[in-house]
């Protein structure tokens, strides 16, 4: 007998003792694993942009952040003049926010010059795979105007390599393009002005003939707008070479009137 027990009553003992001590090993192995695979994964971001918001002196935009999430998000705020030039934001020293779940932020651009072509790329970080974007990306543009106060939408976007557009522009004259190289590196737009006549080369396709045309080089986080009527054209086009550009058509709210909202029925090629 051992400590009052038969050996096989020991045996026994002792075998249950080894099993629940494996067994608590296992599930601590387990455990630190999860740790280990959850600190190893990779972390992704979620990049959108929100191009063509107005300033000057009697115009202004604001970037909305909304965490819709049960968690807390880091989002990297980054916004940019017209000419690429980095620009702070109002009242946030840091362009780096930890959004707690539910919370709101409203933020502007130190911007007094006047322009159409400022823009803003927000950068959500998501942890794990598994989980997904939560935070919503929205934005304004408001201009007094003749004692009023017109308030536009502004519209994320998404950016595409070498995206463009060809079309008839009878029934949007006012409209203008707004272009965004959202690349560190330069991009080229390529602008024509014509008529509905087409031509072709052999092994090529059709292309518009072009009473007026120019190209620009568009500077890295650069932005461009272009209006898709000239000197009487029907047809405009814009073909573009870049790795990361926005492109989206605007329209005036009223006429005569120098604020734009995005003209959602036009969809551009890739």
């Amino acid at each position: 007998m051992i400590f009052g027990l038969s050996t096989s009553a020991f045996t026994t003992l002792h075998v249950i003792i080894s099993l629940v001590g494996i067994v608590s090993g296992l599930i601590v192995l387990f455990g630190w694993l999860s740790i280990l695979l959850s600190a190893a994964e990779p972390i992704r971001t979620v990049e959108s942009v929100l191009p063509a918001l107005a300033y000057g002196p009697s115009c202004w935009s604001s970037l909305d952040l909304h965490n819709l999430g049960d968690r807390v998000v880091i989002v990297e705020v980054e916004a940019h003049r017209a000419t690429g030039a980095l620009v702070a934001l109002v009242g946030h020293p840091s362009v780096i926010f930890n959004l707690e779940p539910g919370q709101q932020i409203s933020a502007r651009l130190e911007i007094q010059e006047e322009t159409g072509d400022a823009w803003v790329k927000v950068r959500e970080q998501v942890p794990s795979q598994r989980l997904w974007p939560v935070v919503a990306v929205s934005g304004t543009s408001e201009c007094a105007i003749d004692n009023q106060l017109r308030t536009t939408a502004r519209e994320v976007a998404y950016p595409t390599r070498n995206p463009w557009y060809s079309g008839d522009v009878s029934e949007i004259p006012a409209n203008i393009v707004s272009l965004v190289n959202t690349s560190e590196r330069a991009a080229r737009a390529a602008v024509c002005y014509g008529s509905s006549n087409l031509y072709s080369l052999p092994g090529r396709t059709l292309s518009p003939i072009c009473s007026q045309s120019f190209e620009v080089q568009i500077p890295p986080f650069g932005a461009r707008q272009f209006p898709v009527t000239h000197d009487g054209n029907s047809n405009f086009s814009l073909k573009t070479e870049g790795a990361a550009i926005v492109l989206q058509m605007l329209r005036p709210l009223a006429t005569g009137v120098k604020i734009y909202s995005v003209d959602s029925t036009i969809k551009f090629q890739q």
